[in-house]
C-alpha cells in the first residue's frame, strides 16, 4: 500500500515541489486548493496526470485553513499517513497591511489543522509537518540562529508563524502527536511568487535584457538574508517526518548575503549593472525591519543527512535563466 500524504498549500512554492518529490517516492498525494474564480495551479499543472501502476496519484480537494469542519471531514475520509502544513499568507511585508487575516490562516489556521487531528481520530496514526520560519527569530538575539536561539519576531507575520510554531510543540507534548517544525529560512526557486523580492529582481533582470522594462523599485537594501533552493528543502521536510522520534530543525545555508548581493549575482548574470535600473521606494520599507538571519542547520545534517547543495550566486542565476527562458517562450 502506498503512503497517503495531504499538502496545504501545494500550488504553492514548496507545494509543488513537496508533491514532485513524493510522487516520486510512490505516495498518493492529496492537496488543498482554494476555490477561486481565477486558476491557481500552474506550478503543479504538470502533475495533474500523474500516475503509477496504472492509478493516478495526486488528487486535489477544495478546502481552506479557515474552515475546521472541512479539515476534520478530509482527514477523516483519506486517513493520511503524513500531513505537511505549507499554507499561509507568507507575505511578510503584506502581512502590515492585512494583519487579521494572516493571524487567522498563518496561526489559526494551523489550530484548526492539528484540532482536525485530533477529532478525525487519526492522531496516532498520521505525522505532521509544520512550515515554521527563520522570521521568527526577527530582531535576532545570536548569531548563528539555531533551534534554540530565543524568537523575537518583527511583523504579524512572523507573529502568526510562532503562535503556529509553538502549538506544534504543545500538541506534540499534549496529545503525543508525530508533530516537527521545520524552521526554513528564505528559500527561493523559479516558482516564487513574483511579488517576493528576489523574484522581482530575477523578473525585472530578464524584463530589462529584453528591453521591456527600465527600472526596478525595491526598499531595503541592505538586508541580509540565508537565502537557498527550495527543491532541496522539501527533501528535509521529508526526512524530518521519517525519524523515530519528532523534532524540530533548521534547514539554512550559514550563509548570509544583502540584497545588493543578491542583485549583483542576478543582474551580473546577464552582464547588466543594477546600479543603472535600481531606484529606492519607501512604501516597500516594512515597519519594522529583520535586519540579519543566518541560520546554522548542524543538527539537520547530524540527525537528518541533509544539507544544502546550492549557494546563494549559483541560485540567483538558476532564477535568472528561468525567467529569461519564460520570456522567451511564444505566449
Amino acid at each position: 500500500m502506498a503512503k497517503i500524504a495531504l499538502i496545504t498549500g501545494i500550488t504553492g512554492q514548496d507545494g509543488s515541489y513537496l508533491a514532485e518529490l513524493l510522487l516520486s517516492k510512490g505516495y498518493e498525494v492529496h492537496g488543498i486548493v482554494r476555490r477561486a474564480s481565477t486558476v491557481q495551479k500552474t506550478r503543479i499543472d504538470h502533475l495533474e496526470g500523474y500516475k503509477r501502476d496504472g492509478d493516478k496519484r495526486l488528487h486535489l480537494h477544495y478546502g481552506d485553513l479557515a474552515d475546521s469542519v472541512a479539515l476534520v471531514k478530509l482527514l477523516y475520509q483519506l486517513q493520511p499517513d503524513e500531513v505537511y502544513n505549507l499554507a499561509a499568507q507568507s507575505h511578510v511585508r503584506i502581512s502590515f497591511d492585512i494583519p487579521e487575516y494572516t493571524g487567522d490562516i498563518t496561526g489559526l489556521g494551523a489550530q484548526r489543522i492539528l484540532e482536525a487531528i485530533i477529532e478525525s481520530g487519526i492522531g496516532k496514526k498520521v505525522r505532521y509537518y509544520q512550515a515554521s520560519s527563520s522570521e521568527m527569530f526577527g530582531k535576532v538575539q545570536a548569531v548563528p540562529q539555531i533551534e534554540t536561539t530565543p524568537f523575537y519576531p518583527r511583523s504579524p507575520y512572523a507573529c502568526a508563524k510562532l503562535y503556529a510554531h509553538w502549538l506544534t510543540i504543545n500538541y506534540r507534548e499534549s496529545y503525543g502527536l508525530f508533530a516537527c517544525s521545520g524552521i526554513l529560512f528564505n528559500h527561493e526557486s523559479p516558482r516564487r511568487g513574483e511579488n517576493f523580492v528576489t523574484r522581482k529582481i530575477t523578473i525585472a533582470a530578464a524584463r530589462i535584457k529584453a528591453g521591456l522594462q527600465k527600472d526596478l523599485y525595491l526598499g531595503n537594501l541592505d538586508s541580509k538574508r540565508d537565502w537557498g533552493f527550495a527543491k532541496e528543502y522539501v527533501e528535509g521536510m521529508w526526512r524530518m517526518l521519517q525519524q523515530d522520534k519528532p523534532d524540530d530543525y533548521v534547514l539554512a545555508t550559514n550563509e548570509t548575503h544583502t540584497i545588493r548581493d543578491f542583485l549583483d549575482a542576478s543582474f551580473g548574470r546577464l552582464n547588466l549593472d543594477w546600479h543603472d535600473h535600481v531606484k529606492f521606494d519607501e512604501r516597500l520599507l516594512r515597519p519594522a525591519e529583520v535586519d540579519l538571519l543566518i541560520g546554522d542547520y548542524a543538527k539537520a545534517k547530524r540527525e537528518l543527512g541533509w544539507e544544502p547543495q546550492t549557494r546563494m550566486k549559483a541560485l540567483a542565476e538558476l532564477m535568472v535563466d528561468a525567467d529569461c527562458a519564460a520570456l522567451a517562450r511564444p505566449a
